[in-house]
């Protein structure tokens, strides 16, 4: 008279999940083409500082507030690609202006 346990019961089969929808790409240049701009449009000698920066962008009517770490993000990536030179400060704060260098290399190619 051994009590047999109950087979434990099968795990229901989960449903696949469903993948999310991809979000459509917002037409138009990106922060980074609206920075080479914005820098390129100034007279400034000593370069653009990141506050007029976020102006200009502003006035062109760029979401400033909304995306500042995207506009932090893209500044620290064109200076370590080199098309923006920092004149003054670190990281995504400063001044920044164009690299003569590198949109001469661009011209010749």
């Amino acid at each position: 008279m051994a009590e047999v346990a109950p087979a434990p019961a099968a795990a229901p089969a989960k449903a696949p999940k469903k993948k999310a929808a991809a979000k459509p790409k917002k037409a138009g240049p990106s922060v980074g083409e609206l920075i080479v701009k914005a820098v390129s449009a100034s007279k400034e000698r000593s370069g653009v500082s990141l506050a007029a920066l976020k102006k200009s962008l502003a006035a062109g009517g760029y979401d400033v507030e909304k995306n500042n770490s995207r506009v932090k993000i893209a500044v620290k990536s064109l200076v370590t690609k080199g098309t923006l030179v920092q004149t003054k400060g670190t990281g995504a704060s400063g001044s920044f202006k164009l690299n003569k260098k590198a949109v001469e290399a661009k011209k010749l190619f």
